[in-house]
């Protein structure tokens, strides 16, 4: 088969390979074209050589592009697969560190909460063009699979703004299934799930192994007898405890969607492991891009030497992406959790929103499954964050700060700890921090700093309840050294790195 697919964002090194190495895996895929772009060239030409370097080991016909022209990549493109940060290490920055200066605390800042919202904001205004882009010189009703958080609001937008045929595509629900498995000490390929909700509030509301329905109370003791995930998912582990429903996102994410864990400075740390940054570590994710972008600067000679390896030594993925286009393609069905518009199939979601939830995928399209019903403590958390999701992209649309700010008060975290007069001022101050990734919000920037002059709240100078330093490459080395050591002695999940 010969097909054109085009990653935009292609320099996120690291899961550009697995994307791709996922899709030379499927022999029909073997003469695909590859159509890379990034805005920035020099990660774009790491990764080119990589993945140049996979196709030529393993003598495979499959074609690949480079280019900074994003038009010109997708032209003829029959899928996209879009990756991007936009504003990069540098927005996301400001994501963690003004939320901060008014007490706010967040994990990873990605999905809802101040940091989402605003990299939502930044990441609609680019996929308006990116969809442009689509429409206008890809194949006739191209598939894009977006990637990119805020998962929910970017898949918002391209649908009913963009025009652009998509699905949003995660892997907490994997993930979730497979930690589920080893809290049961029983195989993953013999636990059966049904996960249904909104991307990053799934929720696992049928559990069967080899047929046999898993119970709260079975799963809740699993967890707590567990010596490992005991420690690391408290928040987790208490949401299931109240809700009955275990829930597909880490214990960081999880506590910085609700309005109870993370809005008491000195009680962050009770709910929260620090062995590693997914845990609830105040800006862990911020670090651990951080660190993960130094570490390949520096050892790109490394990476491209694994890359020469044979793909028969590389296992398959379960991100969703091959999975997906090899059943489109070849008619062999797929099942999965994708993000697509509700149109009921969660009885008790809007029908507007995007929901996560199972789906089929053959030749025929991705196809959900339909009248599935949310307990109602699950249903109530997701639809506050559905309104939140809701206010910020038409916010994001229309470039009304009035209205951001309103999303942003809406937020149940951010609502748990701020006045609405904070508020306005902390999304003054991210818009005129974020200027140049926000052009929609251009007329409402001056008036925004000239109230930034005379600011009506104090601010606080605070790193958050749990924040760790950066580590150097050579810390990185030592620390990875150290885990393979433990991993060797079955106690790697305690180390950190």
């Amino acid at each position: 088969m010969t097909f054109k697919v085009c990653i935009i964002g292609a320099g996120s090194v690291g899961f550009t390979k697995k994307l791709v190495s996922d899709l030379l895996k499927v022999p029909e895929f073997e003469a695909v074209e590859f159509a890379l772009t990034d805005i920035n060239g020099h990660n774009l030409d790491m990764i080119a050589q990589i993945i140049r370097r996979i196709v030529e080991v393993n003598g495979l016909p499959a074609k690949v592009t480079a280019t900074t022209d994003r038009r010109a990549a997708l032209e003829g493109a029959r899928y996209v697969m879009n990756v991007v940060r936009i504003g990069g290490l540098e927005a996301f920055a400001d994501d963690i560190r003004i939320p901060l200066k008014y007490g706010v605390d967040q994990c990873v800042g990605d999905t809802i909460c101040a940091g989402g919202i605003l990299y939502g904001q930044r990441g609609i205004f680019a996929m308006m063009e990116f969809c442009k882009d689509i429409r206008e010189v890809a194949e006739t009703d191209a598939l894009l699979l977006n990637y990119a958080n805020p998962m929910a609001m970017m898949t918002w937008a391209a649908i009913d703004h963009g025009k652009v045929n998509t699905v949003g595509l995660c892997h907490g629900v994997q993930n979730g299934h497979r930690q589920i498995a080893r809290a049961l000490k029983v195989p993953m390929e013999e636990l059966d799930i049904v996960c249904s909700g909104i991307n990053h509030q799934t929720w696992y509301i049928d559990l069967r192994h080899k047929g046999r329905r898993i119970g709260k109370d079975e799963l809740l003791a699993a967890f707590e007898r567990h010596p490992v995930f005991s420690e690391q998912e408290k928040v987790r582990i208490d949401v299931l405890k109240r809700f009955g429903y275990y829930s597909t996102e880490s214990n960081g994410h999880l506590s910085e969607y609700l309005p109870w864990y993370r809005k008491r400075r000195e009680e962050i740390t009770k709910w929260i492991s620090m062995d590693e940054w997914i845990h609830g570590e105040t800006g862990g994710y911020l670090r651990y891009t951080t660190e993960n972008r130094n570490w390949f600067e520096t050892d790109f000679p490394m990476f491209l030497e694994e890359a020469g390896k044979p793909l028969s030594e590389y296992e398959r993925t379960d991100e969703h992406a091959s999975h997906i286009l090899e059943a489109l393609e070849t008619g062999r069905t797929y099942r999965g959790h994708f993000n697509v518009k509700n149109a009921g199939a969660i009885t008790n979601l809007p029908p507007d929103c995007i929901i996560e939830s199972p789906g089929f995928v053959d030749r025929f399209g991705i196809n959900m499954v339909e009248g599935i019903t949310l307990p109602l403590a699950c249903a109530a958390t997701c639809n506050v964050s559905v309104s939140v999701q809701r206010m910020s992209v038409e916010a994001a649309m229309t470039g009304d700060l009035d209205l951001l700010k309103q999303a942003v008060l809406h937020d149940p975290l951010v609502g748990a700890i701020l006045n609405p007069e904070e508020v306005w001022q902390m999304v003054d101050e991210m818009v005129v921090a974020q200027e140049q990734w926000l052009p929609q919000y251009a007329h409402a920037v001056p008036a925004a700093r000239e109230r930034l002059r005379n600011p009506k709240v104090k601010t606080q100078d605070w790193s958050g309840a749990a924040r760790l330093d950066v580590r150097s490459v050579d810390e990185l080395r030592d620390a990875r050294t150290r885990k393979a050591a433990a991993e060797g002695h079955g106690l790697g999940t305690k180390v950190m790195g």
